[in-house]
This record gives C-alpha cells, structure tokens and sequence, in this order.
C-alpha cells in the first residue's frame, strides 16, 4: 500500500508541469479558486496519473465461444493434440511478451479520502478534464501536453452502483442461473477505462458484497480507478452487517490503489461562497405570530415555481427496474414536494435521479431538523442532495430552521452484528438498487426489512450506517451552501 498525506509548503515548480497542475495555476491566478498546497501536492499526483495513462494497456478481449482452442481437438489424433498445445502455449508468450514491450503493468488507482469541501473532487475533475480523445486537428496543434486516447466515465457512486444493480436485474432476467458479475465488469471496461467515482462509501449491504469481485475484475481488464471519499479505506462500511465478508475489498483498496489522505486539510471552501438566499428558506411553525414570514416565504415559491401548465395533471416518471414515481404538482420545469412525499416513502437513488433528469428545479416544503430520530428519512435526504448537485438540478428548500440548523450532529456507537443474520441478497436489493429493502433473516428464521439506514426492529446504533449519515449530513450541508449560488442550477 502507498499511503500518501497531501503535503503543504508546496511551490509552483520552474519546470513544465502536467495538465492538471497547469489548469489549476490558471485558475488560481485569474482567482477563480485560492492557492492551497494541499491541492497543488494532490495535483501534482493526478499529473503523474496522467503521464501513466499512455502506457495503458488495452481491456483484454475475452475469448470468442467459437475459436478453437486446445480442447477443440481432444478426440483428434495424438500428433494434432500435441501440435494445438504448442500453438496455444506460443501464443500465449507472444501475447504476454507484446503486452510487455507494448505496454507495461497498468497504473495503480488512486484512493483520496478527507472532510467535506477541500477540494478532492474539484481536482479529479481537472484530471478527469485532461484526459480526452484528440480531435483530428490535434496532431497540428503545439499543445505540449500529451491527449490519452482512452474512454472514460466520471460518475457519483451512488449512480454507478445503481447502474450495476441494474445490470445485474437485466443478465438474470435472461440467465437466471448465470453468474453476471463477470459479464458486467467486461462491459464496463469496454465501456470506460479509466472510472472516477465521486462519493465512494459503502453503507448498503448488497453493495458491499458484490464490490471485492468487481473491483478485482476490472483491475485485471486494466481498468484504473481513481475515487474520492469522506473515509479512509478502514472506515468504509465500519460496524456494517457481516462486515468481515467485506473486509477483503478493503484490503485489496489498500494494496492496489495509492491511498492519499487530506485529512489535515479542515478549510471547506464551499463555505466561502455563501447562498444568495433564495434556495433556502424557512420560518418556525411553533412562532404564530410569525404568519407575514410564512406567507412571504410560501409568496416566493409560488414565484419561483412559475404557472401550472394549463391540464397539467400527475406525471409518472419512469425509474429503473420498471419502477416509477409520481409527480402531482409540476410544470415543464419544475416540481413541488412535501418532504413526506420524497422522504417517508421508500424512495432510493434511482427515483431521486430519475426526477433531476426530468426537472431542473425541485421545491421541497416543510423540511423538518434532522437528527438522530429521522435517520431514514435525512438518509434519503441527503441521496436527493447528492443527485441534485451532481446532476445541477436547483434544488429549493422550505424549511422549519434555518440552515445551519438543519442537520444535529450526532454519534452512533457501532457495534458489529457479524454472525448474527444470514443474508439474502438478491438482484432486486440494496438502497443503490432503489429497492425499498433488502431483506435479512436471522437465525431463528425471522425477516427483517435492511431500511434506507438500518434494519426495523433493531437497535439503530448497532448499524454503521448511523454514523455514516453523520458524515453525510456535514457534506450535504456544504453542498446546500454551493449549491444556493446565483450561478447554480442548469437551464
């Protein structure tokens, strides 16, 4: 494992820099964003990323069922078996000794873990920008830094799980008995071969396991991975059911990916930049004398919201797994939930993306403070903030206290519960499925719902998603901050 801290007192180098580094001075000095040297170390890995990725080696072909192989000649003559053997042995050497010459071995992934705001994914997407195709006029251009010819795929994790969920649903509805994992990592390689996650967390246990095999695939069809998260590599899925199932992923992470810690870096940037003041609204319901508030807050979201279309009626939004939400006030643009509607239900990612890709503002009223009472209902709040913001889907909140109340910090005492349920897991689990549940048995041949943040019936501070949230609502308070910009939100 190369375990890395972002290290400060870092100058601008005399010598030619990466694309990364570069980019970002550019930025810094038309101050856009504040030097920090933290982010300027963390760049100056991305570049030697950068530089690797013309080495990569391509994604493996699998082998057709067609082409013959060894055993095609099993009932041939002697001299033919022996004849098929060394033909598939010297081709194997030449394909290892062209892999070799050609290529080398394919760089390590990169790991980067810190608080919210210090600029983690804002560097992996000035990486994750410097890595593009060329055009055909490229080859005319002095650009001194070198294009990488390869696919890639930047995607929030919450997304990228609930797309392999869905692969997963599609392959058994066809192979009920096929093992899909393998036939899904050799699609996303073709797909993308350089994967930048953002949000990497572990909170679901259909997620977890599943990842060891899949991660373990896709580095074999030289896939690189590059993720940002809240928590370090031994924090990830901490306290979580049958956690030692999960624990070979984690030290996997560890020896095949460059762990870069930012944890000294406490400054969170999106702070700075404070909201205009008209995504975030709110007036106490207990303070009855205060009706001139709540009318003047209710008067700007009916102007933020616009006209009902005329004959607009409830709108069904399709979600995967042939699932669907309702929509019962909306507009061409825009639609207005209670928080009941999004949050009491069993709503999961999928739904909450499927509703930013249709409306670019959302409105949300009678927001309650979240705390450790409402730990089902903030975790699907905070998954509705995470899809908004990656998507810049506006996201309008109408709420009983101001913002900096909204979320109670807490702890939970995680307790593992390994050995204590046998689980069923199957394709149609996991919140980063949608799936409401996912259903655990205990020993005694008793069924629990796995819930949005826990299972029912169960202690809540026995599950490691208690104090996951606890990170979660630091992030989605920052990114509410950002995201109540005036330059916010798409058209």
């Amino acid at each position: 494992m190369k375990n890395m801290t972002a290290q400060h007192r870092v100058a601008w180098r005399s010598f030619p820099t990466g694309p990364v580094t570069a980019a970002y001075k550019r930025m810094v000095d038309a101050g856009e964003v504040r030097r920090d040297d933290a982010q300027v170390a963390l760049a100056a890995k991305f570049d030697a990323l950068h530089g690797s990725l013309t080495s990569l080696p391509p994604v493996p072909v699998p082998v057709r069922s067609d082409e013959p192989t060894e055993g095609s000649f099993k009932n041939s003559s002697p001299l033919l078996r022996l004849l098929a053997r060394s033909l598939a042995h010297a081709q194997s050497s030449l394909r290892k000794k062209f892999h070799l010459w050609s290529f080398g071995p394919p760089p390590r992934g990169m790991y980067i873990h810190g608080p919210v705001g210090v600029g983690k994914s804002f560097l992996m997407d000035l990486f994750y920008a410097s890595v593009s195709v060329p055009d055909d006029n490229s080859c005319c251009t002095n650009d001194s830094h070198k294009h990488i010819n390869i696919t890639k795929r930047r995607v929030h994790f919450h997304e990228f799980m609930l797309d392999v969920h869905h692969r997963i649903f599609v392959y058994k509805q066809e192979h009920p008995q096929g093992d899909a994992i393998p036939v899904i990592a050799q699609q996303l390689a073709q797909e993308a071969q350089l994967l930048c996650f953002d949000e990497f967390q572990v909170t679901d246990v259909a997620d977890a396991m599943i990842l060891k095999r899949l991660f373990s695939l896709l580095l074999d069809l030289n896939v690189v991975v590059v993720a940002t998260s809240n928590r370090s590599p031994d924090a990830l899925y901490e306290g979580g059911i049958n956690r030692s199932l999960f624990l070979p992923f984690i030290e996997m992470l560890q020896h095949t990916f460059d762990i870069i810690s930012m944890e000294d870096s406490s400054k969170d940037y999106r702070l700075e930049n404070r909201a205009d003041g008209q995504s975030y609204f709110w007036s106490n319901k207990k303070v009855h004398s205060d009706n001139n508030s709540k009318n003047n807050m209710q008067a700007q979201l009916e102007k933020i919201f616009g006209s009902t279309a005329s004959g607009t009626e409830a709108e069904i939004i399709p979600v995967l797994f042939g699932r669907t939400v309702q929509v019962t006030r909306l507009n061409d643009r825009c639609a207005w939930f209670d928080f009941s509607e999004l949050c009491y239900q069993p709503l999961g990612a999928a739904d909450y993306i499927s509703l930013c890709r249709r409306f670019p503002v959302i409105i949300m009223e009678r927001v309650p403070q979240l705390d450790a009472n409402h730990l089902n209902e903030a975790r699907r709040f905070v998954t509705l903030i995470d899809a908004c913001y990656e998507s810049r889907t506006r996201l309008v909140l109408a709420a009983q206290v101001p913002l900096d109340e909204l979320f109670v910090d807490f702890e939970a005492q995680v307790e593992s519960s390994d050995g204590d349920e046998e689980l069923i897991v199957n394709e149609k689990g996991g919140n980063s499925s949608s799936f409401a549940t996912t259903m655990i048995r205990t020993k005694e041949g008793e069924y629990y719902e796995w819930s949005a943040t826990g299972r029912i019936g169960v202690s809540l501070a026995q599950l490691s998603s208690a104090n996951d949230l606890a990170f979660s609502f630091r992030r989605a308070a920052s990114r509410l901050v950002e995201m109540g910009g005036n330059e916010w939100g798409r058209q």
